[in-house]
Order: structure tokens, then sequence, then C-alpha cells
């Protein structure tokens, strides 16, 4: 925990300190009351990261750290940022960008004490356009002022804040993962004699492409549709139930291939769609000047393009040889990660709450929860009760979605359908405790199922895309432990889920239960599962010494 503390301490001075343009910046200031003002070079820093000397100036703070933090500090200050300046100006001049720049100039002040939001845009750009690059202190080097004042009283007051989020957070996984332990020991189910879900089925699949046109809303849908291939030999006949996969911001279709290839083996047939406002491809035409940002009417956007698809496909079953007769609409499951579980928790019955949005959209919340940057953008869009449930859809997995701001409570609740959560214990993006811990709760549905993966972060079950579409530069120490071990966790759990959910297979309930996630669980990636878990019981997890 505290190590963690560590790290976020750090990782917030260090974007405190990213700006600068036109007069270099020589010096940093911040004002400790009662003790009063105090100060250091720049260039002692430069030296600390290219020597890893601590000179007089930087010694009296050196001499309250330890070691580790040193060490991290001069890690911190040597990264450099692979982004180009177009990049940095399309995201700085876009309403998400300016609205951080804004909540970070509060804290990062010119020598003027005025907010730094003018002089970070710069510094942030000329940063990334030197041949230097986009670093810590080159974004000093380049700040417009002869200072950078640090507004220390907010900063400590952020990272208190940070501090206890982090410390319930740790003790409502902690107290989870000792429930669901507890409850593995009563199992007698002798996992080693069950068939191993990790592995791929018995069935070989093909895989087409499509491009459909949805000309209402002008938009291209790009379709990956696997399906199993169906022989005598493998005891499989269609219509095969319909699995859907809704991307994340700034990802594809490709993201989650692993997992649609592996349902596809055990006779799913699985349509993985790419979202045009919010894809990859999208993302990369913004950051190179020639697209507008996403826009706030991609939370519709999104769930009609899942009903879309399901329409095209009942139409394309009907009219195309090769898919008449294979798909089963009576059988439909989604599955979806960050944007993409929101998308499908829309589509199961969760409800735009714009009461909700407006409470939980004030000016300092998402420094404690990232998400709400992307969330708030719906409390843009026009007031009115929108439509996006689809009741095709029976059962949904839901991985690191993002839902507390723009559902709530009441939002949440709506969703009827037997319903899986995943989350990671180190998300800092879609903090586990209010986007999947606090709303499981919520879910009425008996059949559902909270996973947690200790270590876990945003990005572990997303897979490498062939179409090197990684357009959000992120750090290695943000994508967490190697994820193979967490892909095979979603492969079998999402087969164990759709059986047992979607099939209606009662044999493989067994391997939902505590004792299984227990017995697949390998470190550093430790999985946990929990069955239930009430507003009482979480409340107690917080309170708890």
């Amino acid at each position: 925990m505290q190590r963690i503390l560590k790290y976020l301490t750090l990782g917030l001075l260090s974007t405190f300190l990213t700006a600068k343009p036109g007069i270099a910046a020589e010096r940093i200031s911040f004002f400790y009351p009662p003790f009063g003002e105090f100060s250091l070079p720049v260039s002692s820093l430069e030296t600390f990261a290219k020597e890893g000397k601590i000179d007089r100036n930087l010694r009296f703070y050196a001499e309250r750290a330890t070691p580790e933090q040193l060490a991290q500090l001069r890690e911190l200050l040597q990264i450099r940022f692979n982004v180009t300046p177009t990049l940095v100006s399309q995201v700085t001049y876009s309403p998400v960008g300016e609205e951080v720049l804004q909540r970070i100039g509060k804290l990062l002040l010119t020598d003027s004490r005025k907010n730094g939001f003018y002089a970070l845009r710069s510094a942030l750009i000329l940063s990334a356009a030197s041949p230097e690059g986009l670093s810590i202190t080159n974004l000093l080097r380049k700040f417009p002022s002869n200072d950078v004042r640090l507004n220390f009283t907010e900063a400590v007051k952020i990272v208190d804040d940070l501090s206890q989020l982090l410390k319930t957070r740790d003790k409502v996984v902690a107290a989870l993962q000792k429930e669901s332990l507890s409850q593995s020991t009563s199992s007698e189910v002798d996992f080693s004699k069950l068939p191993d879900l990790r592995k791929p089925g018995n069935l070989r699949w093909q895989v087409s492409q499509f491009n459909l046109i949805d000309s209402t809303r002008d938009r291209r849908l790009p379709l990956d549709l696997y399906l199993p291939i169906a022989t005598a030999e493998n005891n499989t006949q269609p219509p095969f139930p319909l699995i859907v996969i809704s991307h994340g911001v700034a990802s594809d279709r490709y993201t989650f291939a692993y997992l649609a290839q592996h349902l596809a083996s055990y006779g799913f047939a699985v349509a993985v769609i790419e979202h045009p406002g919010s894809n990859a491809s999208r993302f990369q035409k913004y950051f190179s000047g020639l697209a507008e940002p996403p826009a706030p009417r991609e939370f519709i956007d999104r769930p009609l393009d899942i009903k879309f698809l399901l329409d095209e496909l009942q139409r394309m079953e009907q009219a195309d040889p090769k898919l008449r007769g294979k798909l089963d609409f009576e059988k439909i499951g989604a599955i979806g990660q960050s944007f993409g579980g929101y998308t499908i928790l829309a589509l199961a019955g969760a409800q735009i709450n714009f009461d909700n949005l407006d409470k939980s959209c004030l000016p300092d919340n998402s420094y404690l929860n990232l998400s709400l940057i992307l969330q708030c953008q719906a409390n843009e869009l026009n007031l009115d009760s929108y439509q996006l449930q689809d009741n095709r859809i029976k059962a949904i997995i839901a991985i690191n979605p993002i839902n507390s701001a723009v559902f709530g409570d009441r939002g949440i609740s709506q969703v009827k359908v037997p319903t899986m959560f995943i989350a990671g214990t180190q998300d800092i993006f879609a903090p586990p405790l209010p986007e999947q811990i606090r709303p499981f709760t919520k879910l009425p549905n008996p059949n559902k199922y909270l996973f947690l993966i200790e270590n876990g972060t945003h990005f572990t079950f997303i897979g490498e895309s062939p179409q090197e579409s990684n357009v959000l530069p992120v750090p290695n120490g943000l994508l967490g432990p190697e994820r193979n071990t967490a892909y095979s966790y979603l492969n079998a759990l999402s087969v164990a889920f759709l059986e047992a959910n979607l099939l209606n297979r009662a044999e493989y309930g067994s391997y939902l239960q505590p004792a299984y996630a227990q017995y697949i669980s390998q470190p550093p990636l430790n999985l946990s599962l929990l069955q239930s878990l009430t507003t009482d019981e979480l409340n107690q997890a917080i309170k708890q010494k």
C-alpha cells in the first residue's frame, strides 16, 4: 500500500511538473505553511536525472526521502514520452484536454500565481516539438515563467484524498479476497477431472469480414464474424449462440480476437464490431489533426451500433446462403471492456442518469477517478430518456466497465440479465471500488459474478492488435504484469459463464464458484470470485480498521 501511494504521489507531482514554453522556468517553488516558502532549481533535477548526483539544493529534500523513492523519482525524470507535437496539440485543445489542463493549472501556477493552463499547454507542445522530446525536465525548461509555483496546499489535499481512496480500496479488496478464500474451502469438486476451459475447444472456426453501413447515422461499422465449423465428427450443429464484443476507447476489433477465437472453438458465433466514433482509427486521425475529437454522442451511438449489428445479422442470415441457419438469435450474449463495458450495460437495460452525472461531475472529482473525465462528457447530451436497451441480449460480461457517474445506483439496478463483472485491483482509469464493486451490489439478478484480479490494470485483458493501432502511448508500468495468464482466465470464465447462463447448462456452474477461481489462480495475477455482495457488507468492509 505504501509503495503504491509513493508511486502515485510521484506520478501526481510529475503531472504537476509537466509543462513550459518561451521563457525558461528556473525554479520550482511552493509555500508550505507554517514553515514558509521553499524552492528547488530545475538544474538540480536535470543533474539528478542525467547523472544521479544530488547537489546541495536537492540534498535537503533527498534526505527526507527513502532510496526507493529517489530511484523512482530519477526513473520518472528520465522518461521520454513518445508523442508528437501534433498529438499533444490536438489533445490539449480538445474539450477533455482543456478541462484536464484547467484542473492541473490550479496546482501548477505561474510566477504571478495565476492558473498555469496556458503555460502548461504551450510548454507541452514546445517540449514535444524539441529535439529532447517530451520529458518532465524538458517541460520545466519550456514553462513560460521564471518560477513554476506549486499550489502545495491543494496538492497535499489531493494526495491525502488519494491516499484515503487507496486505503479504502485495499481494505475492501482484502475483505473480498478473504471471503472468496473462505468460500472456496467448502467445495468438493475435483477440477483436475473436469475439462480445462482455458484450453481451446474441439471446433475449428473461420472468420469473415464485413463493412456494415448505417446510412441513417452515417456510420461505417467494420465487423469480424467468427463462425464455428460444424462437422459430423464434432457433434455440433448450427444454429450457434451469438456473442457480440465491444472494444474500449482508442481500440479496435482485433484486441479481443483471442477471446473470439476461443469462444468460437467452443461453438459460439462471435461478432466483433468496431465503433467508428471512438476506435483506434478515429483517434489516429484526431491526433493527426484530420478529425474532430470523439463526441459525447458516442454514449448513444455505441449501443445503437450493436442494435444495428444485430438487425443486419438477422437480415444477412436470411439473405446470405453462407449464413442461413447459422446464428441463434434467441441466445445472444455481449462482452465489453471499459467504454465497451458501458456499452453492453446500456444494452442490458442500464439507463443514463443525468441527476447522478450532475452530482458526480464536480470539478475536482476526476482527480480520484480518471474515468469521470470520459463519463462526464455524457452530461453534454440533450436531456432525454434514451432507449438503448436491446431485449435480445440475455447475458453480459463487463470487463473494467465505466458506469458509476453515467448510470449511478438507479441506472445500474435496471440490469436484469445475468452479469459477470471483472475488475483489476490496480486499475487507475476505472477504479474497482466505484466502477465495478459498488455497482455489483446493485445488480438485482441473482446470477451475478464478480471476479477480482489482484495486480490487474485497465489493460490486463487487452490483447495486442496486429494493426499496430495502440495510438495512446501507455507506459509499461501501467500495463501491469505479463498478461497471458489473464487471457487464460477470461477465456475459461467466459465459456463457463455463457454456457451456464446463456445456454442453461447447469454442469458449467462448477466453474463459477470461488474454488475454481482459486484452482486456476496464478501469482501475481491472483484470482478471486464473489457470487454475492450486499451494500451493507461492502460498507462494513470499508469501515473496518
